[in-house]
Order: C-alpha cells, then structure tokens, then sequence
C-alpha cells in the first residue's frame, strides 16, 4: 500500500531548466526556410548551422535532467520505504508519459498522410509502426527519419521509457551502496561502445551510445543525497568555478563541431556534456553562491511545467505555422522569418501544450499521485 504520508521533495529550479533544455531543440528545429539567398545570410549560419544545429545539446540536457531526477526519487523511495516499488514506478511513468506519446503517433500516423493528401501530396511515412509503438522507434530512427516531422522527435522518449524500463529493477536488486558502481559501470559500458561502434552506426541515437548522460544525471543525484563532502563543495562552489561550467555550456552551444570532430572527442563527447550539464544542475539546485537561480523566473518555471508537452508537440506548431506562411508567401525574408515564423511557432507551441497539459495530461499526473511514495510538490 502507499503511504498516505509521503516525504516531500522540491527542486525549484529543475522547471526552468527544462525550459531551457525545450529551447535549445526549439530553435534547432525552428528557421526553417527554402531561400538558397536566406540560407547564406550571417545570421542563418550562426543560429542554424552553428548554435542549433540540432537538437543534440537539449536532449542531452533533457537525458541528464531525468537522471537526476529519478535516481534521486528511487534512492529516497528505498531510504523511505526500504525498498523500490517497481510496479508502480511503471504505472506512474505510464501515466505521465503514455497519453500523449500515443497521442502524438496517432497523428503522426493517421492524420498526417490525410492533410499531406489534402494538400496534394503523397504520403511517405517510412517509420515502423510497430517499434514506435513499444518503444523502439530510436533504432527505427537509425535506418529511418520519419516522413511525419510530428514523430521524428519521439525517438529520445523512447531511449528514456527503455531508461526507466531498467533502472528501478537494479536499484530493487542493488543495495544503495554499491549504486555508484553501478552508474560507473553504466558510464564505462556506453562510454566503450561509442568507441567501439561510432564508425558502425549512429551512435547518437543509439540507447547504448547516450545511456551514459541518465548515469552522470544518476551519479550527481546519488552524490547530493549519501555524500556530505560533495553537498559542500556544491553549496559553497566558488562563483569562477560555476562561470567556467558556464563558460564551458556556451562553448558547447558555439563550437560543438570544433570540440567534438576527432574520434577521441566522439567517445567522450556524451561524457564532457553530461558532467558539465549535472554540475548546472547541482550548482542551481544546491549553491548557495550561484550568479542566478532560474527558479526565480517564475514565468520561465510556470512553461517549464509543459515541457513535455512542448517537447512533443511544438513540431505540430512548427509545421503548421511554416505551411501557412509558405502558402502566404511570408517566409521570403529575414524580418518574417523572426517576427512571423519564430513567434507564431513558439506561440502555438505553449498554446497547444497548455491545451494538453490542462485537458490531457493533468488527469492522468493527478491519477498518478495515488501510486507516488515521494512528493515532488
């Protein structure tokens, strides 16, 4: 049974940073424009071809995030209760993240082929519909890219459901204090196989190649709640060394391609980002000396709440909103594709997760609190 006495827990910070990590694969999926002229302009390299070039960076983000986030629910869950409940880990992960999953490949698969047939093209959807639906759709994504841009996104979903598929079932049958271990083990395994297969296949898409950012997140989580001598280090962290993990993240943004182009810098690329994402994150949430804290934008906290609506969604506001404005002829310019493309699409984006979040997701989140051991509130 669950207690009706539940621990609490509160990371205000960890929304907005969500929010942040949304807007680094907005912006990569955003400026989407057909002029060979627009294309060559300084501004379009520098956004598109240099700091979003994808949206690599975000989702990393994304991974170390829920690392972090469940590794420290699942430690406390056993440091509570005495042990993990497996069962319901998976019915609250299900509620959260199943409803609008399904929702997104239902139009991904049956709705999009309709407009794209009324719009007097020919539907090409190479996507596995079976691997989508169970999960799999990351090593689909390696062979093929989705011709419904509303469910190419969902390959990362997929990478962390096989993540929380795994994880409780080790820390049920791993006593805490061989956890590190573990998620050294887990470091080690991923950090081996980009070495060994980054020539063989994609290796960023692959669960194996990006298990290690949930680990890093999962290493840091354990370190704030079992190591003293790190919450201090943490809590008063000197203000050069939080500016150079800052430094370092904009430096990713700015120059990933330099940074990470010979083969040494592939097998570790995942490693220099999970740790410098993690150190954000315990410096954010744990520092007593921090430049900022993003729990104080309560603007930016309050969208972080629909990050994962945004996340699964905005690819649905983005097209739209490109299709509308091509048909217009209002995506000719530099002045329409920032005041008219990227507003309308990051405006639609928050509108239809907000629609989401309100009418979709919180049934299922509040049908969720019945099987949670740990508040988040």
């Amino acid at each position: 049974m669950i207690p009706t006495t539940k621990q609490k827990i509160f990371f205000p910070n960890l929304d907005g940073l969500r929010f942040f990590s949304f807007l680094l694969v907005f912006f990569a999926h955003s400026f989407n424009v057909e002029s060979l002229e627009l294309k060559a302009t300084w501004w379009y390299k520098l956004f598109k071809e240099r700091m979003f070039q994808d949206g690599d960076i975000g989702v990393s983000f994304f991974f170390v995030l829920s690392g972090f986030l469940i590794t420290y629910l699942l430690l406390k869950e056993k440091e509570f209760t005495a042990k993990i409940d497996v069962k319901s880990f998976y019915i609250r992960r299900a509620l959260r993240i199943w409803p609008l999953y399904y929702l997104v490949l239902l139009v991904g698969f049956l709705i999009f082929p309709i407009l794209k047939q009324f719009m007097g093209l020919v539907p090409n959807e190479t996507a596995n519909p079976w691997l989508c639906f169970t999960f799999l759709n990351n090593f689909d994504r390696i062979l093929h890219v989705p011709d419904a841009f509303v469910i190419a996104v969902l390959w990362s979903v997929a990478i962390e459901e096989q993540f929380y598929l795994v994880w409780p079932v080790l820390f049920y049958f791993i006593p805490s204090k061989y956890t590190l271990y573990l998620i050294a083990a887990v470091i080690l395994s991923s950090t081996l196989f980009r070495y060994f297969y980054m020539h063989k296949v994609p290796i960023e898409l692959h669960t194996f190649g990006v298990i290690s950012d949930m680990a890093v997140g999962g290493g840091m989580a354990y370190l704030a709640i079992f190591s003293d001598k790190f919450k201090r280090m943490i809590k008063v962290s000197p203000k050069w060394l939080t500016l150079l993990f800052y430094l370092l993240f904009l430096s990713i943004i700015l120059f990933k391609q330099e940074m990470f182009q010979s083969d040494w810098m592939i097998v570790f690329k995942r490693l220099v980002m999970g740790i410098t994402f993690a150190y954000i994150i315990a410096e954010q949430n744990f520092s007593e000396n921090s430049f900022f804290k993003v729990g104080n934008w309560k603007k930016i906290s309050t969208l972080g709440k629909y990050t994962y609506g945004l996340y699964c969604l905005h690819p649905m506001a983005i097209l739209a909103v490109t299709i509308v404005l091509s048909k217009l002829s209002l995506n000719q310019s530099a002045w329409q594709i920032w005041l008219l493309q990227l507003p309308l699409s990051f405006a639609l984006s928050i509108l239809i997760s907000w629609i989401s979040f309100r009418y979709i997701e919180s049934w299922f989140l509040k049908l969720k609190e019945k099987f949670t051991y740990i508040s988040k509130s």
